[in-house]
């Protein structure tokens, strides 16, 4: 309790709202419960945010600046296309296993109700995904000599469609089917499918 003191109350505020999506699956949150969580009065919430649209941006920004960090350190190892888009995809479904509020905003589950504008921040950020994939599989065609069974863009939407699936189900299931659970043998059987032998 004494650690959660130190830090920002914007920073609390956003790990409340994470802590609620967890513990509430499929429950509006509102202002009211969100200020009874952190301990102070729904103005404190406003003077840190302007509305709660503004606070699910917040953890969307959380979401972006963690993810697309790890990704640009995975870009720059060496290894091949592969290997690296195994350890993006196994990073997108470890996040979500630790963070299950925040899948629920990666799934759109959170964000009915809200405004149009938090849904496209969360498609744009998916579409930003899929670019840095598209990038490192062309590349990989040009320098590795890659061949894949299916276009650059259908494999693509074909593993960003695995990874969102599996956000899906762990949401649905209430956070009990973890992603990341069978992970190697998906992989590996996902592989085979898309790299002619």
């Amino acid at each position: 309790m004494t650690t959660n003191n130190k830090k920002p109350r914007k920073q609390q505020i956003l790990e409340a709202l994470a802590h609620m999506l967890e513990v509430s699956p499929g429950a509006r949150i509102t202002t009211a419960a969100l200020a009874k969580e952190v301990g102070v009065s729904e103005a404190a919430l406003y003077r840190h945010f302007p509305s709660k649209s503004k606070m699910f941006e917040g953890l969307i920004e959380f979401i972006e600046q963690t993810l697309f960090t790890r990704i640009s350190m995975i870009n720059d190892e060496e290894g091949t296309a592969l290997d690296r888009c195994q350890k993006i995809i196994h990073l997108l479904l470890a996040f979500s296993e630790r963070n299950p509020g925040i899948t629920r905003i990666l799934t759109g589950d959170a964000l009915a109700g809200e405004t149009d504008r938090l849904r496209q921040r969360v498609i744009q950020l998916f579409d930003r995904l899929e670019t840095q994939l598209r990038q490192m599989f062309r590349t990989a065609e040009l320098e590795e000599g890659l061949k894949l069974v299916l276009s650059v863009n259908e494999t693509v939407a074909l593993l960003t469609a695995v990874v969102e699936g599996k956000m899906v189900q762990y949401v649905r299931s209430e956070f009990k089917r973890l992603p990341t659970e069978a992970w190697p043998s998906h992989w590996r059987g996902m592989i085979d499918g898309l790299v002619p032998r």
